[in-house]
């Protein structure tokens, strides 16, 4: 059984920058899953420190309107690790899952941290690179020209371990096969 997983698309992110290309991206992988009945689980990430744009009790840390109504489940996470110390884990082997697909927030911290924890937890994964969005920039690096999107998929993909597509390549390949 395939599972996606829709990670931080929380006010305190999306609010931040303009992602309008990346929330459609994840809506259209969303919609591909609830077509053929896989579940849809997103993680909140929650912080306790009032300053942040994530803390657990502000509008920030809610999930964004633009695909809240989506999830079939809401787990909270307080690491950039989905799987740390979270019911993840847990809802996938009720679920039966041996597949997840990662979107969401950020590309370098949860979403790479999630797909490297999916894979030493023994599933297969799937990163949907462009399905994936950071509020850094390579100024946030000092790196100047980095694309962080592109330089984190290349890592996984270079690792052998983990399977990384963009949009156009995972329609290739999971859905004009209708194999999820």
């Amino acid at each position: 059984m395939k599972a996606l997983l829709v990670i931080a698309v929380q006010n305190g992110i999306v609010n931040f920058g303009e992602f309008k290309e990346e929330l459609s991206l994840m809506e259209n992988v969303i919609k591909d899953f609830k077509e053929s009945d896989s579940p849809v689980i997103f993680m909140r990430y929650l912080d306790d420190a009032e300053e942040s744009p994530l803390y657990k009790y502000s509008v920030g840390s809610e999930l964004h309107i633009s695909l809240k109504d989506y999830a079939d489940y809401v787990l909270e996470k307080q690491t950039p690790s989905s799987f740390f110390n979270t019911e993840l884990s847990n809802t996938l082997e009720k679920l039966g899952t041996n597949h997840l697909f990662i979107t969401g927030f950020n590309t370098e911290f949860c979403c790479m941290f999630t797909a490297i924890s999916a894979f030493d937890s023994g599933y297969k994964v799937t990163f949907i690179e462009n399905a994936t969005g950071t509020v850094n920039t390579d100024e946030t690096y000092e790196m100047q020209g980095l694309d962080i999107k592109d330089f984190v998929g290349t890592v996984l993909h270079w690792s052998n371990s983990i399977e990384v597509l963009d949009y156009e390549e995972y329609v290739g390949e999971y859905i004009t096969e209708n194999t999820i």
